[in-house]
């Protein structure tokens, strides 16, 4: 089986269980109708995916490939273990990901590319694969920059590249756990819950519950918030500049939204 097929397979599998469970078992009504929303999005997912393979067509996993091949990287210059090199692979890109969210956040003209994730007024998996594709280019680059300079092995890339792509459809996913899951996740993963403080128009929310695995970095940084002011049912979702119409959630909005002269 082929790294592109592993990384498919999981995507979908997972992509619809969690579809199956927001149809059945919905946290919350959106305020579109899905059809409008999921077309923007997930037409939004095919441009991003189409221009980020432009930009870098081996991918990550092709320069971790070249790494390991020519000895690059200080992980094959100092000989670690081989499953050494990869759980420290796996933790370090996590890492990565935590403080280029947050960046993406403090740094204005990163955030704004990334107000498209949050323009969104409802929360489902395909929140989780709504990125500008300018953010998913410099995502990649900074990836690979990463797996570049440590040599991070190839089956690091590809075990945290399925990672980050099944916590992001799931803790957006618009489902509630059961409060005795919920209890018991939160206190190693971000849940849904936590992750919809993250997507409240309250900024100071927002700004906060930054990972899409684990919890412990947020905790390690004092980004981690397990309440929001409202219950989880009422919070506002979105941007207020951004309200919930069916233009905003064009395929058209969502590429020029971060041209338009609006603030957060």
């Amino acid at each position: 089986m082929t790294e592109t097929s592993l990384r498919l397979g999981f995507f979908l599998g997972i992509l619809l269980i969690m579809l199956l469970l927001e149809n059945y078992l919905p946290a919350r009504q959106s305020k579109i109708n899905k059809r409008y929303r999921w077309t923007g999005n997930f037409t939004l997912l095919i441009v991003s995916s189409i221009t980020a393979k432009l930009v870098l067509p081996l991918g990550v996993v092709g320069v971790a490939i070249y790494c390991t091949e020519y000895q690059l990287g200080l992980f094959n210059v100092v000989n670690l273990p081989y499953w050494l090199s990869v759980v420290i692979g796996v933790v370090l890109l996590d890492l990565l990901i935590y403080w280029q969210h947050r960046l993406f956040h403090v740094v204005p003209w990163l955030w704004r590319l990334h107000k498209v994730h949050h323009a969104d007024s409802h929360v489902d998996a395909s929140t989780g694969l709504r990125f500008h594709p300018i953010e998913i280019v410099l995502s990649i680059l900074l990836k690979a920059l990463l797996v570049f300079i440590l040599g991070i092995p190839a089956v690091a890339v590809i075990i945290f590249e399925i990672a980050l792509n099944g916590f992001a459809l799931f803790n957006h996913a618009n489902i509630r756990l059961p409060k005795s899951l919920e209890v018991l996740f939160r206190k190693i993963i971000i849940t849904q819950e936590l992750h919809r403080i993250h997507h409240s128009q309250v900024v100071s929310e927002t700004n906060s519950n930054y990972g899409f695995s684990v919890v412990f970095w947020d905790r390690i940084f004092g980004s981690y918030r397990a309440q929001a002011k409202k219950q989880d049912c009422d919070i506002d979702i979105g941007l207020k500049e951004w309200p919930a119409t069916n233009s905003n959630a064009s395929l058209l909005r969502l590429l020029t939204m971060p041209f338009k002269n609006k603030s957060k």
